[in-house]
């Protein structure tokens, strides 16, 4: 189907395999605006998470768009995307804006260092270019570390040697996983129960991950949608479970 025919059903019914397919179709655009905003920014925020809030203001350009303007789709959602990453990027930077300046002009001096030197550039030198202190280039260095941005779904390996989610090892002592609350209960029908009164959609979410073991990637593959829309997906899955795992307890 070309993207001409994908909008027509789209804008016609709402189609939702239309809107999966059109978001496919502009996922370049969402890479090429994170690429070009990682440039300007820190480097210690990652790009793969300015793709993930590229994503999202992707998404939601398709469903505020309004083609009875006469606009085109790409000039919208260019700004939507970019607008939906800064917009993501200052929420969770906590920094006085003057902090975040001096951390970009950190970052722009290296790199012209780096790239006159040919190497890595001794602090003393580039404390000097900038016109600070040593102490005052560490204090704005650690500065960095309090703006770093964590990906939960990050791979990391297990006590084991497997490779795990930093997810899976965080605890949430005030809202048990489905499956301690099934083993403290002794009942393992519990769950399956549980499971059945789930949407068949949301069955084959738990399906291919847990059962089968696909990652969120492969298991967008399969659904037709991003891997940022999957994770969200299990998110409200994991929650529908437990909710009803809870009420079926108390009972």
């Amino acid at each position: 189907m070309s993207i001409e025919e994908l909008w027509d059903t789209y804008i016609t019914s709402r189609d939702e395999r239309a809107r999966q397919q059109l978001i496919l179709h502009y996922l370049p655009l969402v890479k090429h605006l994170a690429g070009r905003l990682a440039v300007k920014l820190p480097s210690f925020i990652q790009r793969e998470d300015l793709e993930g809030y590229g994503v999202i203001g992707l998404m939601e350009a398709l469903d505020k768009f309004d083609h009875t303007m006469g606009n085109s789709f790409d000039a919208y959602a260019y700004h939507r995307i970019r607008g939906a990453i800064l917009d993501q990027v200052r929420r969770q930077n906590w920094l006085p804006r003057t902090a975040w300046q001096k951390l970009q002009h950190l970052k722009q001096t290296r790199e012209r260092l780096e790239r006159e030197l040919g190497g890595a550039v001794p602090d003393e030198i580039l404390a000097r270019e900038m016109g600070i202190s040593v102490d005052e280039l560490n204090h704005l260095a650690s500065s960095a570390g309090k703006m770093y941005l964590m990906s939960l779904d990050e791979e990391v390996p297990g006590s084991d040697g497997s490779v795990v989610r930093k997810l899976d090892l965080v605890e949430d002592t005030g809202s048990p996983d489905p499956l301690s609350i099934v083993e403290e209960k002794e009942n393992r029908k519990l769950l399956a129960r549980a499971i059945e009164k789930l949407g068949q959609r949301d069955q084959l979410i738990l399906s291919l991950y847990y059962t089968e073991g696909l990652t969120l990637k492969e298991i967008g593959q399969v659904l037709e949608v991003s891997e940022s829309r999957v994770c969200q997906l299990h998110g409200q899955v994991m929650r529908k479970l437990r909710k009803t795992l809870q009420e079926m307890l108390n009972s």
